[in-house]
């Protein structure tokens, strides 16, 4: 997990500067829509992108009630960062660090009996019952435990293992498909799915601390799915979940990364200049070029190639040509701002510089891949990291 203690002095060939008061103030944001609801700060792939250990101690200061990571290493790793917090980890397969999961005190999501078979095998060994949370599968088709007899075999089998003090059933859990398209038909069916399963689960003695079944897209708009805790993630870096939604203005939500680099180089060319890879960029008359030095080793997309907005001398410019590993190029149109100019590829607009939504809107992606694919190559700078 990366993390930049403060600014360097040094100039970057680029930055992602994150911005923790604006996701505490998110967080702040999301407790206000989860009302009664606790809010779990999702911090899974290095916090998308912005830092886990950061980010999941900002989230903390600002009132998140719990964290989530898919992988156990994930989990492991806030706990090593002195973090206390509840923490859920979801991703497992089969030999796992169960044990030093249950040591650490991080709650474990089961979704079939071989899971359950593994960390009733390691509470075993640790001496101490495992903190689980059992995933109901309710339509989204990918992890989680099918309803009816599987259902019925994992749920007995917790509570045997409960009644021998292995285990402690401490969720019962699901997942949305399509909480971020509105008034899709399997946002009520996996609703009720989920409150058949959890009455099933409920009736034969499961006592869950949480229930919980909402995203960030339900947390934003369907209120009748929080239950007792919401699982924030992308909301929680201040990107909405989808246009149809709406913006992160709409939900009182701030960006919290702006990626930006520096010009390496400025020059004259003339009319019928290749650029990048390929020429499938002419320039079209005489211009001037920029040489931003950031390419998809850093986690650009090479998708970006002739469509990926950048703001550069207070203009929006446009990637010219192929996206290379380590460098793209922008037509400055004549403009000759000097080498070093700053290039900002996305932040929250307040100056005019293109969005996260933006890049993905050019690239016919998810905003969540955006942010989420920056790699190690770009510093991660912390701004505003006192309360």
């Amino acid at each position: 997990m990366s993390e930049t203690a403060a600014v360097p002095t040094a100039p970057l060939r680029a930055r992602a500067e994150i911005d923790l008061g604006a996701l505490r103030a998110n967080v702040r944001t999301l407790r206000a829509r989860a009302k009664d609801a606790v809010v779990m700060a999702v911090v899974k792939s290095d916090g998308y992108g912005h830092g886990a250990v950061p980010c999941a101690r900002a989230a903390v200061e600002a009132g998140a009630g719990w964290l989530g990571t898919a992988t156990p290493e994930e989990a492991l790793a806030l706990r090593a960062a002195g973090l206390d917090t509840p923490v859920l980890c979801w991703l497992w397969v089969p030999g796992g660090p169960w044990r030093q999961a249950i040591e650490a005190g991080i709650d474990v999501s089961l979704s079939g009996m071989w899971a359950l078979r593994e960390a009733v095998a390691a509470a075993r060994e640790a001496g101490r019952p495992a903190r689980v949370q059992l995933k109901a599968d309710t339509g989204l088709g990918r992890n989680g435990c099918q309803p009816g007899d599987d259902w019925a075999e994992l749920v007995g089998a917790a509570l045997r293992a409960e009644a021998e003090g292995l285990v402690k059933v401490t969720g019962l859990w699901s997942h949305f498909a399509c909480a971020d398209e509105p008034g899709h038909p399997s946002i009520a069916a996996q609703l009720d799915r989920f409150r058949e399963m959890l009455a099933y689960a409920e009736g034969q003695g499961v006592r869950p601390e949480v229930r919980h079944i909402a995203n960030s897209p339900a947390t934003l708009t369907l209120p009748e799915t929080h239950f007792d805790l919401v699982r924030t993630g992308i909301a929680l870096y201040g990107i909405s979940p989808s246009p149809e939604l709406g913006t992160p203005a709409d939900f009182g939500l701030r960006p919290v990364m702006t990626l930006s680099s520096s010009l390496a180089l400025v020059k004259h060319v003339p009319g019928g200049h290749g650029v990048s890879y390929g020429h499938h960029y002419v320039t079209p008359g005489e211009t001037t070029l920029g040489l931003v030095p950031v390419g998809y080793a850093d986690g650009i997309p090479r998708h970006a190639s002739g469509t990926g907005p950048v703001l550069v001398d207070g203009k929006w410019r446009t990637v010219a040509g192929r996206v290379a590993m380590d460098q793209f190029v922008v037509d400055l149109g004549g403009d000759e701002p000097p080498v070093g100019s700053e290039a900002v590829l996305f932040g929250p607009g307040d100056r005019g510089e293109p969005t996260a939504e933006d890049w993905a809107q050019a690239c016919g992606t998810i905003a969540y891949e955006i942010v989420t694919r920056i790699g190690t190559r770009v510093p991660r700078v912390y701004v505003n990291a006192v309360v």
